[in-house]
């Protein structure tokens, strides 16, 4: 639904954020893996190399690249964290969280990896779990779009519409709003079967083509999940998951 190649909102790393198309992507990739290659004791070129397959959706690449620099660099935390997005990316959930606790401390815990860390177990199913790390990431950046996000979408995953949509409309109210948390807001209120003012979110403050791909989008995801009919508009829908949020680094 509009959503850039690289659908994701947090960063750790002090890296630029992945160039968004696909020749962008491929040029960084060639240039940041010779590098790579050159000097795998490289963590710059580690990580835009390792960002770049990621966004590619080279997944599987992209973690062994983030694992063999995690090694070459031993406590470089923007590494480490690097390294547990990819797995995240790549659906090895536990030891994402795993990996992702050792990017940071509690006395100087990093917001972005707390959420990480929270989509992480919303996709094993631990959502009381997955909100107390979005608590603490929002303690410590208060009203953060991609936190509220993922928040939100943890409240589709029980479903819990009404509460999601609540959390949502605070994420999209909030001046670092996405097209992906554009989407999210879209797809909930059409869950919960206002599929006329899930059609106006959609296009909201977009050029009429991408406004129309983005409806014709949240048709489908709406009835691939259900939403189509009223009646069982209120069932969790299946790409919750997928709508929830890792990172740039």
């Amino acid at each position: 639904m509009g959503a850039s190649r690289s659908d994701v909102t947090g960063s750790v790393s002090a890296a630029p954020e992945t160039p968004q198309t696909d020749a962008d992507l491929r040029k960084a990739a060639d240039l940041y893996g010779e590098r790579h290659r050159a000097n795998p004791k490289d963590a710059e070129a580690a990580l835009r190399y390792g960002q770049a397959l990621r966004g590619l959706g080279q997944r599987q690449q992209a973690v062994a690249v983030l694992e063999q620099a995690t090694i070459a660099n031993p406590g470089n935390t923007t590494v480490l964290a690097a390294y547990g997005r990819a797995l995240a990316d790549n659906g090895n959930y536990q030891q994402a969280f795993d990996t992702l606790a050792r990017a940071h401390t509690p006395d100087n815990p990093d917001w972005s990896i707390l959420s990480v860390q929270g989509t992480a177990l919303d996709r094993m199913g631990r959502h009381e779990e997955a909100r107390e790390y979005y608590a603490s990431a929002l303690k410590i950046k208060p009203e953060e779009p991609s936190v509220l996000s993922n928040l939100g979408m943890s409240y589709v995953l029980s479903k819990d519409l009404a509460r999601a949509e609540e959390v949502l409309r605070r994420a999209y109210a909030g001046p670092g709003r996405n097209a992906r948390i554009q989407q999210n807001l879209a797809l909930v209120v059409g869950l919960r079967g206002r599929f006329a003012e899930a059609e106006d979110i959609a296009r909201a403050g977009l050029p009429a083509d991408q406004a129309e791909a983005n409806v014709a989008s949240l048709k489908d995801l709406l009835r691939r999940d259900g939403g189509a009919n009223p009646a069982t508009a209120k069932r969790a829908p299946a790409n919750a998951n997928a709508a929830m949020t890792s990172s740039r680094s």
